[in-house]
């Protein structure tokens, strides 16, 4: 079934990159979503829609789980369901900029079994199916290899080295990183350009789902932040934190976070 359903999700990936490569970003129509939740263009709305539509003709025992769509209890009766965010890292491309993406998976009874991440105008386009490994542009990849937590590049927001995160009372030694869209950032660990990901606050099922696939298939570790195994397809579709790395970093992380 991941291979059956792997085409399908590039193909939709590669007509949402066009769909939303049509708007210019700091021209699309934009507006900032309830309670703080960040801001949204018409781009998403219209990468949401053509989704849902071949997605959907293509799928219909499929469930549907979406940052832009109103979430429905439904998706809960059916084995398998997409999870999809439209555009991950809205606010690089309302910037202008070109790290964001479109994140889209496949998850069976609440594992991802298939996933693309897709950025169109960096022209990287990361997958995975469960069981057979990752690609970047058709190309296998692999999580970094071996290295101590010191030497280490992990992608992290600011707020995740609070101190209060760490048992030591401060955050271990390690060269940071970032970049805007989860989803890119977690396919980057997969993909051997960065040791580890950490993020710390309560996090969309959508930003996490496919990056965690392409994470675990290029031999990498994902779990909560307390190192819990993921589960997608929930009826809150959040996750306690995202910890993704290569193995002995993720240990390393792991131990050292209160």
């Amino acid at each position: 079934m991941p291979a059956h359903d792997l085409p399908l999700l590039i193909d939709a990936a590669r007509i949402a990159g066009r769909v939303a490569t049509s708007f210019a970003g700091k021209t699309a129509l934009r507006w900032d979503k309830p309670d703080d939740a960040g801001p949204v263009t018409e781009a998403d709305l219209a990468v949401n829609d053509q989704l849902r539509t071949t997605l959907g003709l293509a799928r219909p025992d499929y469930g549907w789980l979406s940052e832009e769509s109103e979430d429905s209890t439904s998706r809960l009766n059916h084995d398998r369901v997409f999870i999809v965010d439209p555009i991950d890292g809205t606010r690089s491309f309302v910037e202008g900029g070109r790290t964001w993406a479109h994140a889209i998976a496949v998850a069976e009874k609440g594992e991802v079994t298939a996933a693309v991440v897709y950025l169109p105008l960096r022209d990287r386009l990361y997958a995975a199916a469960k069981g057979q490994g990752a690609w970047l542009n058709g190309v296998p990849i692999r999580c970094a290899p071996a290295r101590v937590l010191a030497d280490a590049t992990v992608l992290a927001a600011k707020p995740a080295l609070h101190a209060h995160h760490w048992k030591s009372g401060a955050a271990p030694t390690f060269e940071r990183s970032y970049r805007p869209s989860l989803a890119y950032r977690l396919a980057l660990v997969g993909a051997g350009r960065f040791d580890g990901m950490i993020t710390l606050r309560r996090s969309w099922e959508w930003d996490i789902a496919a990056g965690a696939l392409i994470v675990t298939e290029a031999g990498g570790r994902i779990g909560d932040r307390k190192s819990l195994p993921l589960r997608f397809n929930n009826p809150d579709p959040c996750l306690d934190g995202v910890i993704a790395a290569a193995p002995d970093v993720h240990h390393a992380l792991s131990t050292a976070l209160a």
